[in-house]
């Protein structure tokens, strides 16, 4: 085996302990450059907050009038005149049509006769009745003829009763000839005009009085929902309140300017659709509500106490579908945290499990995190502090002292 020179010896020894420097100094990159840990990225988070929330629900529904009433005849007769106008106000007892009531007054004239002649009939009974109790004392009359006396006495009371009663129906019937309106509102159209006839038992209204201010929003919610509400109220995670008010939403998305409140809710559940009414009253002075108007009204359920919500913006779904979020542990290290959440408030999730009040969800930045990973948080809205410059690394060459070996 052929000797090595001495010069080659120390060449390769000046070799070895160039590779020992270098590799005692840390990892290099391909210029022979050492690298260092990547900086913190930069988050931002927001703080969660334990607040009373007013759960909701947005239900669909259609405005009714507060009060309806059908105009209808109660007697017959030919429309002589229509005394208001279509699509105004109207007050309750206004006249509203005039029918032909000859007939009605000439029965009215004879049943006020026939009260005359009753009246009459009774004071000539009374003046007899007199006279024969005064006579049967002193036996001038027969007890027989006094009792006849009497007796004709009380029949023409009972006949000038009868005789009132019927002067009092022709005069209700004389009266029915001039229909008016029974409910203070608005009246729309009229389905008859002047000369047209009209019976007492007609099927077809003569017109609709109906009263706009206040109006109902009658909406539907889902059974399950109420068995749903009324379990986290037994639980005691929700709190019930019927006294919230009721933000109605028109059929163009525009909310309305005024607040409505729940009236009542039904007992009765329809066994075609599996759902119950509700109703609220809304006031609509200006007349904005109209009947038959499709609404929306945002019902208040209850309030829940200590309730944490999330911002939409922090919230994302992994590959299994499950809903997380990236949490700033007190070590400035993201967790990764499954979520449980129930419905959206505003732009916000209102969560049931998984995150808790006083933690930092990030809200921006999450392209450039993972779980595990060291990050510098700053909240939402804050100013950003200033930034010292991270020095540039240094050769490693240069940090070791090392020169090149010559072979």
């Amino acid at each position: 085996m052929p000797s090595t020179h001495p010069a080659s010896r120390s060449a390769i020894a000046a070799l070895l302990l160039g590779s020992v420097v270098l590799s005692g100094c840390g990892k290099s990159d391909a210029d022979g450059q050492a690298t260092q840990p990547p900086p913190p990225q930069a988050v931002t988070v927001v703080t969660l907050k334990a607040e009373d929330v007013t759960l909701t629900r947005e239900l669909a529904g259609r405005a009714t009038p507060s009060l309806i009433a059908e105009v209808r005849p109660q007697v017959s007769g030919i429309v002589q005149k229509r005394l208001f106008d279509e699509g105004g106000t109207v007050k309750a007892g206004q006249p509203l049509y005039q029918l032909a009531d000859l007939e009605y007054a000439a029965d009215a004239a004879s049943a006020k006769a026939a009260l005359a002649r009753a009246q009459a009939t009774l004071q000539q009974a009374e003046l007899s009745a007199r006279r024969s109790g005064e006579l049967v004392k002193i036996d001038a009359v027969s007890r027989q003829d006094d009792e006849n006396a009497q007796a004709a006495l009380a029949q023409g009371r009972a006949d000038l009763e009868a005789a009132k009663a019927a002067s009092q129906r022709s005069q209700v019937t004389l009266g029915y000839a001039r229909i008016v309106s029974p409910i203070s509102g608005n009246i729309g159209r009229s389905s008859v005009t002047q000369g047209a006839l009209v019976t007492a038992s007609q099927e077809q209204p003569l017109a609709l009085v109906q009263r706009l201010d206040p109006m109902y929003v009658d909406v539907t919610q889902s059974s399950r929902e109420l068995l749903d509400l009324r379990r986290e109220i037994a639980a005691g995670t929700l709190r019930a309140a019927s006294d919230l008010p009721v933000k109605i939403v028109l059929e163009d998305g525009t909310a309305y300017a005024r607040e409505g409140k729940l009236a009542f809710t039904d007992i009765t559940v329809d066994p075609t659709t599996g759902s119950y009414t509700l109703r609220v009253t809304v006031p609509n002075p200006d007349g904005v509500l109209l009947p038959g108007m499709y609404v929306r009204a945002m019902v208040g359920n209850g309030v829940r106490s200590n309730a944490v919500l999330v911002p939409q913006q922090g919230v994302a779904r992994d590959p299994k579908g499950n809903m997380t979020a990236m949490v700033v542990g007190q070590d400035s290290k993201i967790i990764q945290r499954q979520l449980q959440v129930s419905r959206t408030i505003g732009n916000r999730w209102l969560v049931d499990k998984g995150l808790a009040a006083g933690e930092r969800v990030v809200v921006e930045g999450l392209q450039k995190i993972a779980t595990g990973a060291q990050v510098t948080a700053a909240e939402l809205g804050a100013q950003p502090a200033a930034r010292a410059a991270t020095p540039a690394p240094a050769n490693a060459r240069a940090a070791a002292g090392a020169q090149p070996a010559k072979s």
